[in-house]
């Protein structure tokens, strides 16, 4: 329901019985979101925009399955702050079941602010403290 796509192959598994697959399978999306994920929260990581992507499903992916997914930099365009990407997903029995490619915006990096004055140095406390 999260995709709001009910195909049966996805959600009726006496209707997936019968397709090429014999399974229900997962939603392609689902599968795609994992480089999202990586890309929105890791690498490069939050503030990331999407601005294109290719991809291309090679395999089922069933309900159970897990999928080990890898985002790789190809090209980065700091004129432009463009990165553009490859990606794989492989499933446990080391199957590829998605590769592809895209564009993305890196989050720019931001001055870091001062540190706020406090009186006297309490870095050095602060320090010992979490050390002992």
């Amino acid at each position: 329901s999260v995709t709001c796509d009910f195909n049966p192959a996805h959600i009726n598994e006496a209707y997936a019985a019968d397709t090429f697959f014999k399974h229900r399978i997962a939603h392609g999306m689902l599968t795609l979101s994992l480089v999202s994920n990586i890309l929105g929260t890791q690498f490069p990581g939050p503030g990331t925009i999407f601005v294109s992507q290719n991809v291309r499903f090679l395999a089922p992916v069933f309900i159970g399955d897990t999928i080990e997914m890898v985002v790789a930099a190809v090209e980065l365009d700091r004129t432009r702050n463009r990165m553009t990407f490859a990606c794989e997903g492989v499933n446990q029995n080391g199957v590829k079941v998605l590769e592809g490619d895209g564009v993305v915006m890196p989050p720019k990096k931001r001055k870091p602010k001062p540190p706020a004055e406090v009186p006297g140095d309490t870095r050095a406390d602060a320090a010992a403290v979490s050390a002992a």
